[in-house]
């Protein structure tokens, strides 16, 4: 199948990735769009392994305001060098992670964060919950494993779904930085501030 310029460009706009890497990611898809989009999203994931264990020394500290100034958040994105750290891209990428916590709350950055009290309290609640409804023990153990994952997914940053792009998580967003920068990026911390909470 031809590969058409119009075709690299729509895949393009979808990923944000390189004209050459859409360009072979539609060849060896055969120019199904969604098929190359999903191998973009793999190459991401591999490039963003890859560059899990390098320092992110650089960076910059974003903050967000909401109007009125009663919802405030300050966040710190690492990178590799400084040249990434001053680039266009990680900046939005900073500013829309800052707005994001500040919209949708998060409690910690991964799952592995997430206070342990914090999900004990929960599993409790699911627990007495299933037992009110009668439900076999066997069935209420699938229950709660699955409705703590379900709080876990919904509370931590990197697996909330993007608040402008629901179709991608916060870790699919900053997969796709790493490939597009080629270095490791991290969110390294956070402090959201609520007048009154």
């Amino acid at each position: 199948m031809k590969i058409t310029s119009q075709m690299v460009k729509e895949l393009r706009g979808k990923t944000n990735a390189g004209m050459m890497d859409c360009k072979r990611a539609l060849e060896e898809t055969e120019g199904d769009l969604e098929k190359a989009v999903d191998l973009l999203r793999q190459k991401g994931l591999a490039v963003a392994a890859k560059r899990a264990d390098r320092a992110t020394s650089e960076g910059t500290i974003e903050c967000y305001v909401h109007a009125g100034g009663k919802l405030a958040v300050m966040v710190e994105v690492g990178c590799e060098t400084d040249f990434v750290a001053k680039t266009d891209d990680f900046l939005a990428f900073a500013k829309d992670i800052a707005m994001h916590i500040a919209a949708v709350g998060p409690l910690a950055i991964t799952r592995e964060e997430i206070p342990q009290d914090m999900v004990e309290r929960e599993r409790e609640i699911y627990v007495n919950q299933a037992k009110e409804s009668g439900k076999p023990d066997n069935i209420i153990e699938k229950m709660v494993t699955g409705k703590i994952d379900k709080y876990i997914a919904e509370n931590c940053l990197m697996e909330q779904k993007f608040i402008k792009n629901p179709d991608l998580t916060v870790q699919d967003l900053l997969n796709e930085l790493v490939a597009k920068m080629g270095e490791n990026i991290s969110v390294k911390r956070f402090t959201r501030y609520q007048l009154g909470a």
